[in-house]
């Protein structure tokens, strides 16, 4: 048995009373649906044999749970042959920024999609760390746990395993995955600190634009300013919510659209892009049962902007 296909839980005193069942979703953190995958597929062991769930532990039992899901992993391996992977030589190289079984953090350059949204799509963050695992010999199942657009650099948390993937998407649901930017908007901002709270939709008049709509989802946006010039303010953004482009049409609302957002009124100047980086994420890692903070750096076109426009 793999290490790293199963997470084990050895039983303890303070678990008397406690089944099969209990273990698995308590102490092993599987929410209700994987619990059901789990149960089909025989992917829970107490002391290395299929269990009744409803048996109870003692004190030294192993309680074991198949945390790859094999079915999972044909599919998405039947996906990507159906979107061949490009040679390595046209792989965008990623930085890896934290990693352990189940999570990884990767520091997304500027220009690349999360993952492919039509099959011409073969350069994405899915297909560089595809190729980074087979490369190293590794099987993983790749899940997004959250997003940034593809003109957006920065952190992003990326589960490698369908276990990962449920325990982070507990963490985004409840609230407990802290994410901040930096951001270089246009003009100055009357204020040095900053809640934007107006809903987002869609831009009828565009596919892929947003808007602040009344009927728009509720949205959420804090900021910070860092520094001034005459023409730009770099600040510092927090999320309370995480609504498609939610920086970029929130500071356009107020009349101050990121530098080199041409989509949502910026001028384009020394970025050929929106000026919006990923600087950190912090969470509680469930596993660690620590709080992980990972930052990521400012890249070289952010950076000249910064000091061109703020030094």
């Amino acid at each position: 048995m793999s290490r790293k296909d199963w997470m084990e839980y050895i039983v303890k005193e303070e678990d008397s009373g406690m089944n099969v069942e209990q273990i698995v979703r308590q102490k092993l953190s599987v929410s209700g649906r994987m619990m059901q995958r789990l149960t089909r597929s025989k992917g829970i062991l107490l002391n290395r044999k299929q269990p009744f769930l409803q048996r109870q532990v003692k004190v030294g039992d192993v309680v074991a749970v198949r945390v790859v899901d094999r079915q999972e992993q044909a599919e998405r391996s039947s996906q990507l042959s159906a979107q061949p992977l490009p040679p390595a030589s046209h792989v965008v190289p990623v930085e890896i920024l934290y990693e352990d079984d189940h999570l990884l953090i990767a520091n997304k350059p500027a220009g690349l999609l999360v993952h492919p949204t039509k099959p011409e799509h073969t350069e994405t963050l899915l297909h560089s760390l595809a190729e980074r695992f087979a490369k190293n010999g590794e099987s993983a199942s790749i899940h997004p746990v959250h997003r940034l657009d593809k003109d957006t650099s920065g952190a992003i948390l990326v589960a490698k395993s369908s276990y990962g993937h449920q325990l982070a998407d507990r963490v985004l649901r409840e609230g407990g995955l802290h994410r901040e930017y930096l951001a270089v908007v246009s003009g100055q901002l009357p204020q040095k600190t900053g809640t934007i709270d107006a809903p987002i939709g869609r831009d009828p008049r565009h596919p892929s634009k947003r808007r602040v709509t009344n009927d728009g989802d509720h949205a959420v946006t804090h900021y910070e300013v860092k520094q001034a010039s005459e023409g730009m303010t770099l600040v510092r953004v927090w999320l309370e919510t995480g609504r498609t482009h939610q920086i970029r049409v929130h500071f356009a609302h107020l009349g101050h659209p990121l530098a080199g957002d041409t989509m949502y009124g910026g001028a384009r100047g020394l970025l050929r892009r929106q000026a919006l980086h990923a600087a950190s994420l912090r969470f509680f890692h469930p596993l660690l049962e620590k709080e992980l903070v990972v930052e990521a750096p400012v890249p070289a076109d952010m950076k000249r902007l910064i000091q061109a426009e703020f030094v």
